[in-house]
């Protein structure tokens, strides 16, 4: 392997070196975790940081927040983040995954952080100002970033500067961070954005759809999906001339959220998990070239009182796909049950773990379930340490063995508010799930916690988890 001598870019050769912490030190066994915590709607006027965990069970400081960077402004609400290389460019050796991209969901902010010259105490390497995106492409509210192949970056959008849904992308230089323009091109573009991924062998980019940013802005309101105001599509792009070809219909108020491709480059399919409908797409290359999808997995609603509708969802809110692309693994935030599936047979996936983690149909709480289809009782609340844990799971992230699964669960600070306003008075929590990766199985390690309740400026919201070395959501290979 040239690799060997140190001659590659970041990132590893394939998913399956990854996943066996081939080439890269330190191994296979993550060490650091960063991830954004939230003060927007909490009431606490602070700015939003990246904190910095420390999560190697050998360390004096294991389960703790090790290093915390505060942002230069309030209220800009951090929600995921991407890296300035990963494994696209593996075979660059002039890139580095030496900066993360912090885009903000409400102030439009781009914040890059430096997290190579100190690992364990990362710094503000540059902001990009809202004013350039809304100046060079008539965007607001960036999602997800991707690294490419080229160096640059790419970015989804929810919306224009006013507002109202726009499914556009903005394109970052990978040196200086300047505002490109916009990737797409063509008179079509969706009249939503969320998340997407990329699959250069197949000339195909998918992107999903969530809401429009002025309704979504402060809470959930169920009128809207009415309205039209939530997606419901997977978009097909052209790679190579950045056209939107294709509409896939996921059926009226099924907000497609999280896309995530096989992690095998060669393979032409992937699932999306659909936060309102509680349903799970596999979506395919067909015969013909173009692209389909069908439903794989459904999570029925449970007839309730006490909550906002009488028909509750389970509200799939994050999935990932382990890198040997064995299992997938999705939360339900509302429900609040981590789940994973067997993905051997892609159009028939088997259920192999569960566990609750909190959510809203706890016994003794303000819900009475009164029909269920999966259930005979209502789960008993979920307490570690001595900690009854508000809210339900919500961000997922698996370390590169497929082992361990992470888990926060803070969705966004507008609907916690709303859905479990103790989450917002007492913070979020980080947990660790110890995985069977030979028959599944999912069971929760009662030594982890990380209580984002105790944090020094008062209780904030943690959200999506990242290793230095990269991991199963930020990583494509081509």
């Amino acid at each position: 392997q040239s690799a060997k001598c140190g001659a590659c870019g970041p990132g590893y050769a394939s998913p399956l070196d990854a996943m066996k912490g081939n080439f890269l030190p330190p191994g296979p066994r993550e060490e650091l975790l960063y991830l954004p915590c939230i003060y927007r709607n909490t009431g606490i006027q602070k700015p939003d940081y990246l904190a910095t965990v420390d999560v190697d069970p050998k360390s004096p400081h294991y389960c703790q927040v090790i290093h915390r960077l505060p942002m230069p402004n309030l209220q800009d609400e951090l929600h995921h983040s991407g890296w300035n290389a990963c494994s696209s460019c593996f075979g660059d050796t002039s890139k580095s995954r030496n900066l993360l991209i912090l885009p903000s969901l409400i102030s439009s902010r781009i914040y890059v952080v430096d997290v190579a010259t100190d690992p364990r105490a990362p710094r503000l390497h540059k902001v990009v100002e809202p004013t350039e995106l809304f100046q060079k492409g008539n965007v607001a509210n960036p999602h997800t970033s991707h690294c490419l192949g080229t160096g640059d970056i790419l970015i989804s959008c929810l919306g224009d500067p006013a507002g109202n849904g726009k499914g556009s992308f903005i394109l970052l230089d990978g040196e200086t961070f300047e505002v490109k323009g916009n990737w797409e091109k063509g008179e079509k573009v969706p009249s939503l954005g969320y998340d997407f991924w990329y699959q250069p062998r197949h000339n195909v980019l998918l992107s999903t759809e969530w809401g429009v940013p002025k309704a979504l802005r402060d809470g959930f309101d169920p009128a809207d999906v009415e309205k039209g105001r939530y997606g419901r599509y997977i978009n097909v792009w052209d790679w190579s001339s950045h056209v939107l070809l294709q509409a896939l219909d996921l059926g009226k108020g099924s907000i497609p959220l999280e896309i995530r491709f096989l992690h095998e480059p060669a393979a032409a399919e992937g699932f999306v998990g659909c936060a309102l409908s509680g349903a799970v797409h596999r979506f395919h290359r067909t015969q013909k070239g173009d692209w389909a999808e069908e439903k794989v997995i459904e999570v029925p609603t449970k007839k309730v009182q006490g909550w906002l509708l009488p028909d509750m969802p389970g509200l799939i809110t994050d999935i990932l796909i382990s890198l040997d692309d064995r299992f997938l693994y999705f939360s339900n935030w509302i429900h609040g049950d981590v789940r994973q599936y067997d993905i051997s047979d892609t159009r028939r996936p088997r259920l192999v773990g569960q566990v609750f983690l909190g959510g809203s149909i706890c016994r003794g709480g303000p819900v009475t379930v009164l029909e269920d289809k999966e259930l005979q009782c209502q789960p008993e609340p979920f307490v570690i340490q001595g900690k009854k844990v508000p809210g339900g799971p919500q961000m997922l992230q698996l370390s590169l063995d497929g082992k361990r699964l992470y888990v926060t669960n803070s969705l966004y600070s507008g609907w916690d508010k709303q859905f479990y306003p103790d989450l917002v008075r007492e913070g979020s929590v980080m947990l660790q799930i110890d995985v069977d990766t030979e028959k599944g199985g999912l069971v929760v390690n009662k030594n982890f916690l990380v209580d984002f309740g105790k944090e020094p400026d008062g209780p904030a919201l943690a959200h999506e988890m990242r290793y230095p070395g990269g991991d199963c959501t930020s990583d494509i290979w081509l």
